[in-house]
């Protein structure tokens, strides 16, 4: 009756269950007469050793309440490969020097990877999402622009509006989602060209070294091309227009729930680098 108070369950209820418990187990738990109730010797002996499982998952829980409060722990995350190396790596090591608790793994690579069938904590995604499982965080838009060598512009016709890009070699992304066609942007204007060229590739840095070397004009982000710019390597052309403008960089994670601290420190960590502007338009 003492424990049916306690526990909020009827008494009657309570007997039943213990002596389900005793019939499982095939032996008797609890010493039963008319004035009392006491533990037999295996009885006894089973209270203890239940007392210190429950000790055992209590502490567990409250270990598992502090690795979601402190930043420690493995972070696996999917970078796309030339961004990653070029401008996010040194984040990511500032932050594993920050936290010195935090072990993390990190692929680059431009494939799209399901980052809950594999597995991932966090990926840096470009262009435009459409996984609804997945949580975003915009870091900054993403700028893409039209570039050439001055090598190569000083040996063609001069590019006035985006028609004029059918008279020219342009080398072809093979990871754009509309490729073969660059949907420009100025404004209000819209203008969608298919373009052709003697190089396409699925990797930026291949197309971008080719446009170095007056090949022809190249399609991509400004963090790709921005030191290029810098120094004369590269000049902008048709400098109104910008592809999918409606691209960004994000952070994207399965959920926004139940995650580390460790995920929730990365992010803060991200966001106040890119607060003042991506790191790539900071440095050059």
């Amino acid at each position: 009756a003492a424990a049916g108070r306690r526990l909020r369950r009827l008494p009657s209820v309570l007997s039943r269950r213990l002596s389900a418990l005793e019939q499982r187990l095939g032996i008797r738990l609890v010493e039963r007469t008319t004035r009392q109730l006491r533990f037999t010797d295996e009885g006894e002996r089973l209270v203890q050793r239940l007392r210190q499982a429950s000790r055992l998952i209590d502490e567990a829980e409250q270990e598992a309440a502090e690795g979601a409060a402190t930043v420690r722990g493995r972070l696996r995350l999917a970078l796309p490969a030339a961004m990653g190396r070029r401008w996010l790596s040194g984040l990511l090591a500032d932050f594993v020097l920050a936290h010195p608790q935090v072990t993390m793994e990190v692929e680059y690579s431009d494939r799209f990877v399901d980052l809950v069938a594999e597995g991932f904590d966090a990926a840096i995604r470009i262009g435009e999402l459409a996984d609804s499982r997945l949580v975003a965080k915009k870091l900054c838009d993403h700028l893409r622009i039209l570039c050439a060598s001055p090598e190569y512009l000083a040996k063609h016709p001069t590019l006035q509006v985006p028609a004029d890009l059918a008279e020219h070699n342009c080398l072809g992304f093979s990871g754009l989602r509309s490729f073969p066609e660059w949907n420009l942007t100025a404004g209000a204007q819209h203008v969608r060209v298919k373009v052709s060229g003697s190089l396409r590739s699925n990797d930026n840095e291949a197309l971008l070294e080719a446009a170095r070397r007056g090949v022809g004009i190249i399609a991509g982000g400004d963090w790709l091309m921005i030191e290029d710019l810098a120094v004369g390597r590269l000049v902008r052309v048709l400098p109104d227009w910008q592809l999918d403008v409606t691209a960004g960089i994000y952070l994207v994670r399965p959920s926004a729930r139940l995650h580390t601290a460790a995920v929730g420190a990365l992010k803060d960590w991200l966001q106040r680098s890119f607060s003042s502007g991506p790191p790539w338009r900071i440095r050059v």
